[in-house]
């Protein structure tokens, strides 16, 4: 089975999953989805990620995000796995049911096929609250998650940059406060 085709049945797994459960998977999922050289020349960067939001915001006053960021397309080009942290409510602690999806990631973080990239970790809201408060929300729960990675289970801080996108770049724009739309996404930037 080709790694388009497991991320695609990965992905439609996260999306069929009820409101409040934590994702089940394995390592090797993970591994499928981020394997593989990112779009050369892609140019993201965890500033110009941060930046866009930010004009975003600025550039379309309002309640819920309406328009993509610039590097939408970039990003979705990208070698990348979504997955569903648990965090306390309007927080950036992390539940402990989630430690276990996080050694997940790190042991895929580990594994030799991983081990040239840098990657980033990206956090996303749903569009409940004020769109500046969900970046700096989301923000706080990317560094929560990278901290968690590089502490606890010795990821490498160098291969780790924290991005937080708040409600600016919803998987579900047609349901802007769907559970779908909180999520963190390990994405491979290359080397």
């Amino acid at each position: 089975m080709s790694s388009r085709i497991l991320t695609a049945l990965v992905a439609v797994v996260l999306l069929s999953l009820p409101a409040g459960a934590q994702t089940k998977l394995d390592r090797n999922e993970i591994i499928n989805s981020l394997t593989g050289l990112p779009a050369a020349g892609h140019g993201v960067t965890a500033a110009l990620l941060r930046q866009q939001a930010l004009d975003n915001i600025a550039q379309y006053p309002g309640d819920n995000a309406t328009t993509a960021l610039p590097l939408a397309a970039q990003l979705a080009k990208l070698r990348q796995f979504n997955v569903e942290i648990v965090f306390d409510f309007d927080s950036a602690t992390i539940r402990p049911e989630s430690y276990e999806t996080i050694g997940l990631m790190a042991d895929a973080l580990h594994h030799p096929y991983l081990l040239q990239y840098r990657f980033l970790v990206i956090g996303h809201t749903d569009a409940k609250g004020d769109r500046k408060y969900n970046l700096e929300l989301s923000q706080k729960r990317a560094d929560s998650i990278r901290d968690a990675l590089t502490t606890t289970f010795r990821v490498d801080p160098a291969r780790l940059d924290a991005v937080g996108l708040g409600e600016e770049q919803l998987r579900d724009p047609a349901d802007p406060y769907a559970q779908v739309n909180r999520r963190v996404q390990l994405i491979n930037i290359g080397e």
